[in-house]
């Protein structure tokens, strides 16, 4: 049992790992030609000795060729060309290496399908000119070509311009061998009527509105004459050129919004390099809600939208037909803009029940206006099932708050309606019912209190445990003593003499304060 846990766990798939990157190598290698070695991502051609005839190519049943990010080849006197189709099959290219061989001649689209790469080394061969035509479409970091034996012509004027201008401060000790083949650096070389040309677009306002027209005009010069074209990118809308010598057109015809911000360039070419004059075109279309769906909850409940316009639209809300009004809990956020295209959304803090309804977006610019409406469900009513959907009166919507909305702050306020805002009045609803809750419970807390202490003081030893009497003269009945006696014989009451008061079994001897007590029985008349 142990033997099977070896040989059928972790172990086993590294054997066959292993096994497999074996047989790749055993394939490669068989696709390789003679004086070559293969891997996966590498060519390398060293061994003077057959050596090859042509640029090295992998077997159809080889190893993906697409793989492959490197080729080195050195000392291959015989290997003098390098066609169009020869490098085209390694699209994943990155660095090219040909030295001390006999290279004569290199295609104008050999390499016009290995976009990736960054450096060529053509060191030491045969290469007596070299056109930038092959180098144009790539973004090459490195290209050495020392030890060529260039003839001096206007054809490799672009290489001394190319060392010129570049940032890097190493520079190769070029040459070129003259008409009396005489090496003279390539730094130093001056040809007559070689030079770069350049380019004038002459181009109206290039302000228009979707669907329009428009027509560029281009003119190039240079010594030699240089070639025109029009570089428009990835233009959407239907367009044509015309061309004559030095002069050129463009004609776009319906245009689209969707062009609008796309560069077109007029480029002028020849042997020693190219310049090119550019345009922005702008155009200016009505606004069009692309985007608009129901709320969704994050940090915040967002109503999103994507609206397309230009000039920027002013963006209004509408609630339940009325206008919003915007506050610091309903408010329009704009989180992404690209260039004509604004993506945003509705955002509301903790709206409840109340925020239930239809929110319609209104997108409007001097050229027109979009709308699109959506209902949204935050919060079920209170007491309802939040998956009912009842018919709600209208009343409910008659106070609520809404808010005026748009990207550039112009919104229309003359058909507002008075209003207060919803989440606001939410809060004050809550805020009023915590404060009756509180001063309800202190209220109870008191009268309790108060009952305590009331029937504490009714069973205190300290109060009157029997029946009490002031006996007193008839004449005395203006005191307040006097109603303290309740009339009762106690075996006492006849002692202590008339101003005692008995508590308890106890008779205690009373004084009155003359100041209190001036009202005699002389003075109250016979009613009171």
């Amino acid at each position: 049992m142990s033997s099977w846990t070896r040989w059928h766990g972790p172990a086993m798939a590294r054997l066959w790992g292993f096994c497999w990157l074996v047989v790749g190598f055993w394939r490669a290698a068989l696709a390789c030609p003679t004086s070559c070695k293969c891997s996966a991502s590498r060519i390398w051609c060293s061994d003077p000795s057959p050596g090859i005839v042509a640029f090295p190519r992998l077997e159809p049943n080889s190893a993906d060729p697409e793989n492959i990010t490197e080729i080195y080849i050195a000392n291959q006197k015989r290997l003098e060309i390098i066609n169009e189709d020869d490098v085209e099959a390694y699209a994943g290219l990155k660095n090219l290496t040909i030295v001390d061989s006999g290279l004569k001649f290199v295609a104008h689209k050999a390499f016009l399908k290995n976009s990736n790469l960054q450096h060529i080394n053509f060191t030491r061969n045969k290469l007596m000119s070299l056109s930038r035509k092959h180098f144009r479409h790539l973004d090459l970091s490195e290209l050495i070509l020392v030890g060529n034996p260039f003839t001096c012509s206007c054809d490799i004027m672009w290489i001394k311009t190319l060392q010129e201008t570049k940032s890097s401060p190493e520079t190769q000790d070029l040459y070129c061998l003259n008409e009396n083949s005489k090496n003279i650096p390539l730094a130093n070389l001056q040809i007559p009527n070689c030079g770069l040309p350049s380019a004038n677009l002459a181009a109206p306002n290039l302000t228009v509105e979707e669907g329009k027209s428009i027509t560029l005009s281009c003119s190039v010069a240079g010594d030699p004459v240089p070639n025109l074209y029009w570089d428009v990118g990835n233009l959407v809308s239907k367009h044509m050129n015309e061309t004559s010598h030095t002069q050129g057109s463009l004609r776009i015809t319906n245009i689209s919004s969707d062009d609008s911000g796309k560069q077109i360039s007029c480029v002028a070419e020849n042997l020693v390099g190219e310049d090119q004059d550019s345009v922005n075109l702008t155009v200016h279309f009505a606004p069009t809600i692309t985007f608009l769906e129901s709320p969704t909850s994050d940090h915040h409940w967002c109503i999103p939208f994507t609206v397309k316009g230009n000039p920027k639209p002013a963006l209004q809300w509408f609630y339940n037909g009325a206008i919003l009004n915007e506050s610091k809990y309903i408010c329009t956020k704009i989180h992404v803009t690209n260039h004509t295209e604004y993506h945003g959304c509705l955002q509301l803090d903790n709206p409840t029940h109340m925020n239930n309804g239809d929110y319609k977006l209104v997108a409007k610019n001097e050229y027109g206006k979009d709308e699109k409406q959506i209902s949204a469900h935050f919060m079920g009513w209170p007491g309802i099932d939040d998956g009912a959907n009842p018919n709600y009166p209208d009343v409910i919507y008659e106070d609520y708050g809404t808010a005026a909305n748009d990207i550039g702050d112009t919104t229309n306020r003359s058909n507002e309606i008075p209003s207060t805002d919803v989440a606001d009045k939410s809060g004050r609803e809550h805020l009023s019912v915590y404060a009756v809750v509180v001063i309800a419970s202190v209220v109870g807390f008191c009268l309790l209190v108060m009952l305590f202490l009331l029937k504490l003081a009714r069973h205190s030893k300290f109060g009157m445990k029997g029946p009490a009497s002031v006996i007193s003269n008839d004449d005395d009945s203006a005191s307040p003593l006097h109603h303290i006696s309740n009339g009762s014989n106690t075996p006492s009451s006849s002692e202590g003499g008339p101003d005692a008061v008995i508590i308890g079994m106890t008779k205690i001897p009373v004084i009155e304060n003359p100041q209190y007590f001036g009202i005699t029985n002389s003075q109250l008349k016979p009613d009171t």
